[in-house]
């Protein structure tokens, strides 16, 4: 009986001096004039609260973490942070007019959902243009943005030549409408400008829409490249007649 009572005994004394320590803390606060715990309060409250070991061997701050979402940023594996919406920069631009909503991979338009037709030549001081024309024949609107994979073909499937390069900067997006139409333009030079000889003449131009896997084919007109130029524009709205 006399070891047990020494033993509480001495768990009330430890109670006691603990309670007497925290009233300290708080008079301390109370005497700093703003009547709110800093310092050594914001210290006891920590411990009074249950926060401590991390359970990595380090103590916890005892701070309020953030969520992503409050700080319109996203959390990522890389510990780095994103745009909350995580959406791409560029901005759509419709047919007809300009529309703010960004493209994403759902919204694609497809070799499934469009057709394609080669236009008139347009001549002009040694230059020539072809427009390469997509229809939305959807019932939905999709979008397109970006260059094309263009090569010139046979009809047995023998290639011509070297699929088309990259000619200026990449565009905005382009929203379709059902019906709607957005163009690129595929550009060579007329025959004699360069001692460069020309391709012989193809009979299909094979077509990869942008962001596509799936191809589309159209007839060339017996469109033949010249002077070792052949490149495709950025997609723009529009059809070009």
């Amino acid at each position: 009986m006399s070891l047990t009572f020494k033993t509480f005994g001495h768990g009330r004394r430890v109670a006691a001096g603990s309670l007497i320590a925290v009233a300290a803390l708080t008079l301390t606060a109370c005497q700093d004039g703003t009547g709110s715990a800093s310092g050594p309060s914001s210290a006891a409250t920590h411990v009074m609260t249950g926060a401590g070991d991390t359970g990595n061997g380090s103590q916890s701050t005892g701070g309020t973490a953030q969520s992503p979402a409050a700080s319109g940023t996203s959390g990522t594996s890389d510990g780095k942070a994103r745009p909350a919406n995580g959406a791409p920069g560029g901005k759509a631009v419709s047919a007809g007019q300009a529309n703010t909503s960004p493209m994403s991979a759902s919204d694609r338009c497809t070799a499934a959902n469009m057709s394609l037709r080669l236009g008139a030549s347009d001549i002009g001081a040694g230059n020539i243009h072809y427009p390469l024309v997509f229809t939305n024949k959807g019932k939905t609107a999709c979008s397109l943005r970006g260059y094309p994979g263009v090569s010139l073909m046979l009809r047995d499937g023998s290639t011509i030549g070297v699929p088309a390069s990259r000619e200026g900067a990449a565009g905005q997006v382009v929203r379709l409408k059902p019906g709607q139409s957005a163009h690129v333009l595929l550009h060579t030079l007329n025959q004699g400008v360069t001692d460069t000889p020309c391709w012989s003449g193809s009979q299909l131009v094979y077509v990869y829409p942008p962001g596509s896997k799936e191809s589309m084919t159209t007839q060339s007109g017996g469109l033949r490249v010249c002077g070792g130029r052949f490149t495709v524009t950025t997609v723009e709205a529009g059809s070009l007649g």
